[in-house]
C-alpha cells in the first residue's frame, strides 16, 4: 500500500514546494510554474493535495504560501 504522504510529496510536490520556499509573499499557480518548471496544469493539481495536507495555505483566492511543515519536508 502507498503512503498518501509519498504520493503528495512526489517529484513534483517537492520542485513545487521548493519554489514556493523562495517566494517572500503569496504567489500564483503561474508564479510558482514559472520557478518551479513544473506546468501550470501541474501545478493546480497538486495544490489542493499541498493545502490538504498541510503543506500549503492559500491565504486569499488563487496565491499560495508555504506552512512550517512544508519548510519541514524539503529539509529532509
Amino acid at each position: 500500500m502507498v503512503c498518501a504522504k509519498s504520493q503528495v510529496l512526489d517529484e513534483k510536490g517537492i520542485k513545487i514546494l521548493k519554489a514556493l520556499a523562495e517566494f517572500t509573499e503569496p504567489a500564483t499557480c503561474k508564479q510558482i510554474s514559472e520557478k518551479s518548471g513544473v506546468p501550470v496544469k501541474s501545478v493546480i493539481g497538486k495544490m489542493r493535495a499541498l493545502v490538504r495536507a498541510g503543506y500549503v495555505e492559500r491565504p486569499e483566492k488563487g496565491k499560495y504560501i508555504i506552512t512550517d511543515k512544508g519548510k519541514e519536508a524539503i529539509k529532509k
